[in-house]
């Protein structure tokens, strides 16, 4: 029998995390969010705009860096930490107190937890070094059975 996920409301959520030892504070940045941080990671959290989901993410969790919530970037070959300012290649500690920090986070407010999310720390931002560029446009490729001439 599957088991009924229950979601507190936005105000109950952040009384639950309070009350989880995690830090929960207005952000300026975001209308009607509110940071919620632990172990040096953090998020920011928005009353939902449905009623399934009362809690949302403005900002999805990341490393807290100079009290900016830094985006996890991928580029295929490393991780790394980026914030307006700052670029930085992410270790291993800090990677696994995002994963940490987003399953308890997820528990907590009532969010699904997938299972590709799971089995370790997904990046915001998948940029391949060897896929820059490819974006532009190609020549269409040649349709030998379309007659070009108009015959």
């Amino acid at each position: 029998m599957s088991r009924k996920l229950v979601r507190p409301s936005y105000d109950q959520a952040l009384q639950i995390l309070r009350s989880q030892s995690f830090d929960v504070k207005s952000f300026s940045g975001v209308a009607n969010g509110s940071l919620v941080s632990k172990h040096g990671v953090a998020a920011v959290l928005v009353p939902g705009q449905t009623k399934d989901q009362p809690t949302a993410f403005a900002i999805h969790p990341g490393v807290l860096v100079r009290g900016e919530v830094a985006r996890l970037l991928d580029r295929g070959y490393q991780k790394f930490i980026k914030t307006s300012q700052y670029e930085l290649p992410a270790t291993a500690a800090q990677l696994q107190a995002i994963h940490t920090f987003s399953e308890e986070l997820k528990l907590w407010i009532g969010d699904v937890s997938l299972y590709n999310e799971s089995l370790g720390t997904t990046s915001d931002l998948y940029q391949y070094d060897r896929l820059k560029g490819r974006e532009a446009a190609q020549p269409s490729a040649a349709r030998p059975w379309e007659l070009a001439d108009g015959h």
